[in-house]
């Protein structure tokens, strides 16, 4: 028989933080949807049917379509468990994308493209909107059945604003309605319309808010996962004591991304030299700039944290699945014809197949790990870490509390 299974006990009772992180991509979340189904099948084989990811992650972050597949996963239903298993995270997709992103056929289809974009966001984003609502309702961040961390970018203020549970107690007015998040992280420029909303808080303050895509602040959301998560340790929060900050050993991550292009030598630089505001917005159906500033910042973020794992001799700690090979459609935010999304499908499972890859820190280039195994295997061997620390965690728990009670 599996467990009983509820909030996981906080990192004071164990040994690791578990974060996992899920970039944004829009249809192209199809692909960590394949790869999170996978991981939580793992974590079943050794712990039943009814574990769910929340019941692992201390902490699960996401921006855009990350944000909101992190939103499925983590907010609860009416009895208190997380509202989507993983393996219904690509059926949700399938089903709906064709009816977030319509697309236009015939043979003025390229023209009525040019038009939305010179007039307007390309998608008006209404049936996204109540598709979220309804299925988040009033549930609000504090409510999310582990820590949740969405980054999104306020236009008024030009600068980011990170919902994450941790600031609910300190910020209460950042405690906002989960739909209204996930809205908000996933409102693409050019895409999809900016989200403005208020909300309040219990002593009356009031926050308006005037946001778009958390990517354009934070694609690959695992930074901002670790620099939360370091703050509360900073503070010497009694649910991470007695870690200390950065000591990056006690950290167990996964960060998932949703595909880049970079094999694909789309654009040139003789190109782009041509480009004013309208070509920098749209060539040949995608956004260059929106593609440009998403890449870079994850490539930025991994570059980054594989250094630092590297260097403190944890890079065991640090799981980094990608797909860099996307070409054609297969690398587009928004074509969701029954053919490109079912593509999308077999792009993840492909890429469980494929080996284990890393960053390289004397060329900047992610290299596949000599006898490091897929990532099917590395993916096995995280579950099994995930559930050892689970286990741990409860058992310490319950000696402290036997303890307490003598």
């Amino acid at each position: 028989m599996g467990e009983s299974f509820g909030q996981i006990r906080p990192p004071t009772y164990g040994n690791l933080v578990t974060i996992l992180s899920i970039d944004g991509g829009g249809i192209r979340g199809i692909i960590p949807g394949v790869v999170l189904s996978y991981l939580e099948s793992q974590l079943q084989e050794l712990d039943g049917a009814d574990a769910r990811l929340a019941d692992y992650f201390d902490v699960v972050s996401g921006t855009s379509t990350g944000g909101l597949i992190a939103a499925m996963v983590t907010a609860p239903n009416k009895d208190n468990r997380p509202l989507y298993p993983a393996k219904e995270i690509v059926p949700f997709y399938l089903q709906n994308c064709p009816k977030i992103f319509p697309q236009v056929g015939g043979p003025f289809a390229g023209i009525i493209e040019i038009f939305k974009v010179l007039t307007g966001p390309k998608y008006n984003g209404k049936y996204l909107h109540r598709l979220i609502k309804g299925i988040l309702g009033n549930t609000k961040l504090h409510q999310s059945l582990t820590s949740l961390v969405i980054p999104t970018f306020d236009i008024r203020t030009l600068e980011p604003t990170i919902f994450s549970t941790f600031q609910v107690t300190g910020n209460p007015v950042i405690d906002a309605p989960l739909a209204d998040i996930c809205i908000s992280t996933s409102a693409a420029p050019t895409f999809l319309p900016a989200h403005y909303f208020t909300n309040t808080d219990q002593n009356g303050n009031l926050r308006e808010f005037n946001l778009i895509d958390g990517g354009v602040a934070a694609n690959d959301p695992i930074l901002v996962a670790l620099a939360e998560v370091n703050k509360e340790m900073f503070k010497e929060n009694p649910d991470f004591y007695p870690m200390k900050p950065l000591d990056y050993g006690r950290f167990l991550v996964i960060s998932i991304g949703t595909g880049t292009q970079k094999n694909d030598h789309k654009y040139s630089a003789r190109r782009a030299a041509k480009w004013g505001i309208f070509g920098w917005l749209y060539d040949m159906g995608s956004a260059p700039l929106i593609s440009v500033f998403s890449d870079a910042s994850s490539d930025m973020v991994d570059y980054h944290l594989s250094v630092v794992f590297q260097v403190l001799r944890c890079q065991e700690n640090y799981l980094r699945i990608q797909d860099d090979t996307l070409s054609g459609t297969l690398s587009s935010v928004d074509v969701s014809t029954a053919k490109n999304l079912d593509n999308l499908v077999e792009v993840g499972e492909k890429l469980l197949k494929k080996p284990v890859s890393r960053v390289n820190i004397n060329t900047g280039r992610n290299e596949p790990i000599p006898n490091g195994g897929t990532n099917e295997d590395a993916l096995k061997m995280f579950a099994k870490k995930l559930s050892d620390e689970r286990k741990s965690r409860g058992t310490k728990y319950a000696q402290m509390q036997g303890n307490g009670s003598m």
